[in-house]
């Protein structure tokens, strides 16, 4: 399974400090270690701090413009990430896509750049509410629009279902809605599939008990230490 914290806007350099320190203090079983993956993705004040202290995972960047370095004002490129060891990136997060105005033609670009690089990438995709109540045929329409562009053979890739209606609204989806969603994103790709929205230590079991869904994207659940780790246990259980 893959286990996955996107801190958002949160957290700083001292408090990822702590929150690795009281991960660490928690502990994962070297077999739990070689079964599973664990990837963290703060804010980007925070990845060095994160890399110096995270004592196992991986540390993803949330963001980065597709190039090396240049005149991107208010941007984070590769030469950045190389300085800092960071090679996991997300892109396409429905929260760049919706604040930030973010289009699939510069997704796209931004995927394929990262993937001739070789970057390990978590690609989100996820529906609104207003189609979600269209039903299912709209919603694999509107997600098989968000692969226009982009290659999940050219690279490693884990694919992240994340419903924009469910995500940091306390509401998940429900096991049948996952299970539909995935079986169809299965139909798609081959890549390990995410579930993210609303994801916590109550429902994290169940989730990760349906079918296609190989691990999930947690956001507001993962900025405390103890309750990640309580989501990460659920699989032993």
């Amino acid at each position: 399974m893959q286990f996955m914290a996107n801190f958002k806007c949160n957290h700083t350099a001292h408090s990822v400090q702590e929150y690795f320190t009281t991960l660490g203090a928690l502990g994962f079983s070297q077999e739990f270690l070689r079964e599973n993956e664990l990837v963290f993705f703060p804010q980007a004040l925070s990845l060095q701090a994160s890399k110096d202290f995270a004592p196992f995972g991986e540390i993803g960047v949330q963001n980065a413009y597709p190039a090396y370095s240049g005149a991107f004002t208010g941007e984070i490129g590769v030469q950045a990430l190389e300085s800092m060891g960071v090679r996991t990136i997300l892109i396409g997060h429905s929260e760049r896509r919706v604040l930030l105005n973010e289009s699939q033609e510069f997704i796209a670009e931004k995927f394929a750049f990262f993937a001739r690089l070789g970057f390990f990438i978590v690609y989100c995709v996820g529906e609104p509410l207003s189609v979600r109540k269209q039903g299912e045929k709209a919603v694999q329409e509107y997600l098989q629009a968000q692969f226009a562009g982009i290659d999940v053979e050219s690279t490693r890739v884990s694919v992240a279902y994340e419903p924009i209606w469910a995500i940091g609204t306390g509401r998940s989806a429900s096991v049948q809605e996952i299970a539909q969603t995935h079986a169809f994103l299965r139909t798609l790709v081959q890549n390990p599939l995410l579930y993210g929205g609303s994801v916590n230590a109550s429902n994290a079991k169940e989730i990760l008990s349906i079918p296609n869904v190989n691990g999930v994207l947690v956001g507001s659940a993962s900025l405390d230490a103890k309750s990640f780790y309580a989501i990460t246990q659920s699989v032993l259980a």
